[in-house]
């Protein structure tokens, strides 16, 4: 365990962190003091404490709405899938359906090139 001490609300605080993540500690913590920063110029000196709870309100409310987010972007991304496998399948079905249209009409060109053989007689052969 890493020791580093950051500023939560003007005030220094040592925190431990697990090694290598001394940054990211220190980016929340400077976050967090940014919202606390920035609510007491919006509503002056009301505590140290209520201050630091509002600040954490914030994060917490942008935490659920950020969770929401994630929630409907994973809906859309299996709506999506759902549409991919869809078209995926009517695609296949398409190119069944092509193929089976080109064999059948390969099967009349050929039973037509054989009835007109035998219709022209000795001549000469068609296809």
């Amino acid at each position: 365990m890493n020791h580093i001490n950051v500023t939560i609300n003007g005030r220094q605080v040592r925190m431990a962190c697990e090694e290598g993540q001394e940054a990211r500690l220190l980016k929340l913590a400077e976050s967090l003091e940014t919202r606390i920063q920035s609510l007491r110029g919006k509503f002056g000196e009301i505590g140290d404490a209520r201050l630091t709870v509002m600040a954490a309100l914030t994060v917490c409310d942008e935490l659920l709405d950020a969770g929401q987010r994630i929630r409907n972007l994973e809906e859309e991304l299996d709506a999506l899938r759902d549409v991919r496998v869809t078209s995926a399948d009517r695609a296949r079905a398409t190119q069944i359906a092509v193929v089976n249209a080109l064999n059948s009409a390969a099967d009349r060109i050929e039973k037509t090139t054989h009835v007109l053989n035998r219709t022209i007689g000795g001549g000469v052969l068609i296809g």
